[in-house]
C-alpha cells in the first residue's frame, strides 16, 4: 500500500466524518466483505467509501454495491439524497459492480433480492420508515448467510447519528416479524 493509500485509509477509519460510519468500514474491511447492500443512500458518500475500503482487499471489478434508495421519490422528511443518475455516475466511477433498486426498501427488496445472495453486509440507513423496513426483512433472510453483519442507523433526538452492529438473534426475530406480515 502506497503512503497516500495509507493516509487515506487512516482517515477513512479513524478521522471521517460521520463518526457513526467508522464502524461500518472497520468491520467490512476486517471482514473482507465482497458483496454490500446498502438500504438508503442518501448522497452516496457511504457507499464510495465502503468500496474504497474493500479495494485493499479485492480487484475493485469484484466488489459487489447495490443501492436501494427513493432516489427521485424522495421527499424532505426522507433527508438528503441524490438522483438515480448522479448515484449511478458517482459510483460506477469507483470501478465496483454497481446495481441500484429505486423504491422503498420493500419494494425494491421485492424485485431484486434473489439476485441477492450471500450478501456480506448490509447497512440499514435511519431515514427508512419503519413500515418500508418491515417489509423488507420479509426478505433478508434469503440475502444472508452465517457471518453476514448487518448495521443499523440511528439518529438520536439531538440529531447526532449512530452506528450498531445488530445481533443474530435480532435479525432472525425481525425476519420472522417479517415473514407473518408476509403471509
Amino acid at each position: 500500500m502506497s503512503g497516500l493509500n495509507s493516509l487515506r485509509l487512516f482517515h477513512l477509519l479513524y478521522i471521517s466524518k460521520p463518526a457513526a460510519d467508522r464502524l461500518v468500514y472497520k468491520q467490512i474491511r476486517s471482514q473482507k466483505a465482497c458483496r454490500v447492500v446498502e438500504l438508503g443512500i442518501g448522497n452516496g458518500e457511504r457507499a464510495v467509501r465502503m468500496i474504497q475500503a474493500l479495494s485493499d482487499f479485492h480487484d475493485v471489478k469484484e466488489i459487489h454495491y447495490t443501492g436501494v434508495d427513493l432516489f427521485e421519490a424522495r421527499m424532505a422528511v426522507d433527508g438528503p439524497g441524490i438522483s438515480l443518475r448522479e448515484a449511478h455516475r458517482l459510483l460506477k466511477a469507483t470501478g465496483a459492480r454497481i446495481q441500484l433498486a429505486p423504491g422503498t426498501a420493500g419494494e425494491a427488496l421485492s424485485r431484486v433480492a434473489n439476485g441477492l445472495t450471500r450478501i456480506d453486509a448490509l447497512v440499514v440507513a435511519a431515514h427508512i420508515a419503519a413500515e418500508h423496513l418491515a417489509q423488507a426483512w420479509f426478505y433478508i433472510p434469503r440475502m444472508i448467510h452465517a457471518k453476514t453483519q448487518i448495521f443499523q442507523e440511528s439518529i438520536s433526538a439531538t440529531g447526532a447519528t449512530s452506528m450498531r452492529l445488530m445481533e443474530p438473534a435480532e435479525i432472525a426475530q425481525l425476519s420472522a416479524v417479517g415473514q407473518r406480515k408476509a403471509a
